[in-house]
């Protein structure tokens, strides 16, 4: 009967709670004593204080209790907690695992991570990372971030119930590895290298003395999506971090939105800004994430040295981040490109410089307005941009102000072997503008220069210089002067 008392009152508490309830003797009567212990937090009832607004399966709107862990979820993406850095109720030291220590050591070892870490104790490297917290009392217990990242697994799937990781291998359909995990994060990111690696096959190319490998996707690219999600997620929701190659592309995708103030619109360029900020610290000092925080670009980098898509972020939704890695096939000649480029500067091309690369391959001519949304800068950033891949010998500037225009360069379709392409690109560019006005002369009886730009994509000055050597040739006569000039077929 006791037992079924205490099942009854933590039903109406919380299923964490462990209620205590026992027999007394007081005054001669027997009483039952229940003692409830004090909450570790917020705590609400089912009806709740405070409410959110929601929509219905039928589309109408309802108020809704806000519970506390959802607070807390909803507070941790505008940056106002750190959830990561919180001790975590019921936790102790006891919870975290000598040999993940050992791992992590080693991981700052492989990755090149803070090497002052590994000359620490365990206790100081605790502190270092932020793994443990200490009590009023001045005792340690162990963080989100500890039990993350050093917890034993057991403990991970008692304390943090929300943390699961899984890797899908999915082929016209048919399932060929499905397996759910709740490691710790770095024995999670060994355990995915491992399994991933017979599903990435790698090719070579020849570049000079040198071979360099071409695989399937990007190692780099794929170890920075996974632990962006591991880091970023919302440790509130339940729901695993999925990561799932599929026939075009591996897709990594994790519970909870982006934070606020990132939009797929600034992606590239907004300030980090982490949902678990102590995690993402200690996983940077580690070394397996990028330190400065743009992990994007690495993404982004992984994709396009190979002559492959972008990253797609268009599923990315309030609930949750879904980043699409397209397998597309690597384009040898562009890899050469940028192998040979890079080998030359003795460095890495700027991100921007890639993404201006891939537009002017994949839409064979840009201009800076065109480039600017492609690298969420502004048109001045995209013209720098351009100008110095044109000083490079890899990009070529026609026509100027506002109208001027870029293609890939000579030498680059030399080397492409497509000599043909760089002519139609262009040597026609001047005739297929002439031959566009006088088909809609024929088709409208007359055009404007404000027509002429519209349709050729000209600035003013390039469709004047077009209309005045067009009627130096013979081929249309003007009417009226200025802005009231009319062109007709001669």
């Amino acid at each position: 009967m006791l037992a079924g008392l205490a099942g009854m009152v933590a039903a109406r508490t919380s299923p964490t709670l462990t209620v205590q309830v026992s027999l007394v003797e007081a005054e001669g009567v027997r009483v039952a004593r229940i003692e409830v212990p004090k909450a570790q937090g917020e705590v609400a009832t089912h009806q709740g204080v405070y409410l959110r607004r929601r929509l219905k399966h039928d589309g109408t709107p309802e108020c809704m209790p806000m519970l506390p862990h959802e607070r807390v979820s909803r507070a941790s993406s505008f940056g106002l907690i750190d959830v990561s850095a919180q001790p975590v109720a019921g936790a102790t030291l006891a919870d975290l695992d000598p040999l993940e220590r050992e791992r992590l050591r080693q991981a700052v070892q492989q990755y090149g991570g803070d090497r002052v870490l590994l000359e620490l104790d365990d206790e100081a490297l605790d502190g270092a990372l932020g793994l443990t917290a200490r009590l009023a009392d001045g005792s340690r217990v162990p963080t989100l971030t500890g039990l993350l990242l050093v917890g034993r697994e057991g403990a991970l799937r008692e304390q943090v119930p929300t943390h699961e990781f899984a890797f899908q291998v999915m082929a016209q359909q048919a399932v060929r590895f499905n397996e759910f995990r709740r490691f710790p994060l770095l024995k999670a990111l060994d355990w995915l290298e491992i399994n991933f690696r017979p599903y990435n096959p790698e090719e070579e190319i020849q570049v000079g003395l040198f071979r360099v490998p071409v695989p399937m996707v990007d190692l780099a690219a794929v170890r920075e999506a996974v632990a962006n999600a591991l880091i970023h997620r919302d440790y509130h929701r339940l729901g695993a971090v999925h990561v799932r190659l599929e026939d075009d592309a591996l897709v990594v995708s994790n519970p909870g939105g982006l934070m606020d103030g990132v939009t797929l619109a600034n992606l590239l360029v907004t300030e980090p800004r982490p949902r678990n900020r102590a995690l993402a610290d200690a996983m940077k000092r580690v070394g397996v994430v990028e330190r400065s925080g743009r992990g994007v670009d690495t993404i982004f980098r992984g994709m396009l040295k190979f002559g492959r898509p972008s990253p797609d972020y268009s599923r990315t939704d309030a609930h949750g981040v879904v980043v699409r890695l397209p397998t597309d096939p690597a384009d040898r000649d562009f890899r050469r490109l940028v192998v040979e480029e890079e080998r030359r500067r003795g460095a890495e091309l700027p991100i921007d410089s890639l993404i201006a690369l891939a537009a002017v391959r994949e839409l064979k001519r840009v201009t800076a307005e065109e480039l600017a949304g492609r690298i969420q800068r502004d048109a001045a950033s995209a013209k720098r941009t351009l100008e110095a891949l044109t000083e490079a010998g890899l990009v070529e500037a026609h026509g100027t102000t506002r109208g001027r225009s870029y293609t890939l360069s000579a030498a680059v379709y030399r080397v492409a072997g497509d000599k043909a392409g760089y002519t139609r690109q262009a040597g026609f560019a001047p005739i297929q503008q002439e031959q566009m006005v006088l088909s809609y002369v024929r088709q409208h009886g007359q055009i404007r220069r404000t027509e002429v730009m519209e349709l050729c994509r000209l600035s003013s000055d390039q469709a004047s210089s077009l209309l005045k050597r067009m009627k130096q040739h013979g081929l249309l006569q003007q009417s009226g002067e200025r802005r009231w000039a009319v062109y007709t077929s001669a």
